[in-house]
């Protein structure tokens, strides 16, 4: 049975890990063991004067270039890795993760040069820790071979948070929102009731003597006497109706007649003796 490509690259990048973990371990014969003359190296874009670091959360690019000095095409079939974490005292590393395998399949001619972008995303806690990435190459005969293209410290990091995030930004409005309901609910429920609140107007007497104060007064020559069925009554200003409309016994009314107290009334029509 052929083993499939796919299984081929993860043994291989599991017998890199090997060799990281145990470099002065023999597997192989060196005289037995195949050559390859084929030349990668890694770059990475992003990285900083300090060194390779992989931010939890984005994800980070490896540029590999490969060199091709075989006579005969080869084909880059898969790009993996792992991480491992660093050796202690008395201890050895241990693989803590495996990363993605990405299949190519890409041809570079003899003697000729091509790059690769390999990405890969983590999400671990802060700490330094060894890279391993490996290529597997495809010669013209169908002949599978891993060629180790980076193995370093590096070191992985939180992304840094900016003020202007949708996330802090919600969280931020968030916390002001639930301030400001706290303040009002301690002032409504303990300061109001410390510092009672005046009322808008005085008893009834003092409230007569303010509108009788602010009243205007009245030029007496302006005042008009109108007499009705309840006694006398004064007008200021002009007339305040139009006479037109009352009838003319209403506004002519006959004088009144006094009444001595004890005796009869003179009738007007009484014939002399």
């Amino acid at each position: 049975m052929i083993p499939s490509l796919t299984t081929i690259a993860l043994l291989s990048l599991r017998f890199l890990g090997g060799l990281a973990q145990e470099p002065d371990e023999e597997v192989e014969n060196p005289k037995t063991s195949p050559a390859l003359a084929v030349k990668v190296s890694v770059q990475f874009p992003s990285s900083e004067i300090f060194g390779v670091k992989l931010v939890n959360g984005h994800p980070t690019q490896a540029l590999l270039s490969f060199t091709n000095e075989e006579p005969e095409p080869v084909s880059v079939s898969f790009i993996g890795g792992n991480l491992w974490t660093m050796p202690l005292a008395g201890q050895t590393s241990q693989p803590l993760r495996n990363l993605s395998t990405t299949r190519y399949n890409v041809e570079i001619p003899a003697g000729q040069s091509d790059s690769l972008s390999y990405s890969f995303a983590t999400e671990l806690h802060p700490q330094d820790l060894k890279l391993n990435l490996a290529a597997v190459i495809t010669d013209s005969e169908g002949t599978h071979y891993t060629l180790q293209a980076f193995n370093e410290t590096v070191s992985v990091v939180e992304a840094d948070t900016s003020i202007f995030d949708p996330q802090i930004v919600f969280l931020y409005l968030f916390l002001a929102a639930g301030f400001g309901g706290t303040c009002y609910f301690i002032y409504s429920t303990w300061i109001t009731t410390l510092f009672p609140q005046k009322r808008r107007g005085g008893k009834g007497g003092e409230r007569a003597k303010k509108s009788s104060g602010q009243s205007k007064k009245v030029d007496p020559s302006d005042q008009v006497s109108v007499l009705g069925a309840d006694g006398p009554a004064v007008t200021s200003g002009a007339k305040a109706y139009d006479e037109s409309w009352i009838p003319a016994h209403h506004i002519n009314r006959p004088a009144a007649q006094r009444i001595k107290s004890g005796g009869k009334p003179k009738s007007k029509n009484k014939q002399p003796e």
